[in-house]
């Protein structure tokens, strides 16, 4: 049987001063910590901590590409890391409406890391890269937007004026999308 005043004791024995304990970091803590020491990124994404740096958990990350149709633009993505990280993909959701054949229309993002073919040894440099792929190489074969697959792949000059004319603010079809020029 536990004797809790022992415990209780015992406890303030470890920590004397009578502040709180401290928190100790689950793994998924762990790796998000290394993850961001170690990341790598291209000169045009960044990353930042809107409820500041004791929470790695849920992080913005910037990407503004810097070739293909979206040259130019700046697309915002929140991450939020969930506790059993890296045995499950970060929930990656873009901020910026776009009109993109991989991003739907309320941010959902397609990208296979990030559902079937998940790895454990991937991590989030791994996924930022792969965000910014998406940019430099929309794939119409396995869309989240239809409409703007079947553009992209039936008619690519269109495709690339609906996306301009996106960017810099204004319809596309009944969608309206903000400047993210």
């Amino acid at each position: 049987m536990i004797n809790l005043f022992k415990v209780k004791a015992k406890q303030r024995a470890e920590n004397p001063n009578g502040t709180a304990p401290i928190k100790k970091q689950s793994a998924g803590e762990l790796r998000v910590h290394k993850d961001i020491g170690e990341l790598n990124l291209p000169q045009s994404c960044g990353i930042s901590f809107p409820n500041g740096k004791d929470d790695l958990m849920n992080f913005e990350v910037v990407i503004r590409p810097d070739e293909g149709y979206y040259i130019g633009g700046t697309f915002v993505f929140s991450f939020q890391v969930p506790p059993v990280y890296p045995h499950e993909p970060p929930k990656v959701k873009c901020k910026t409406k776009v009109y993109h054949p991989n991003i739907d229309l309320e941010g959902n993002v397609c990208l296979n890391i990030l559902r079937e073919d998940w790895k454990p040894v991937f991590n989030v440099n791994t996924v930022i890269y792969g965000l910014f792929h998406l940019f430099t190489q929309p794939n119409y074969e396995d869309p989240l937007n239809h409409d703007a697959a079947a553009v992209l792949r039936d008619n690519p000059k269109m495709f690339e004026s609906n996306v301009r004319r996106a960017m810099v603010g204004g319809y596309v079809g009944h969608n309206f999308f903000p400047r993210c020029m």
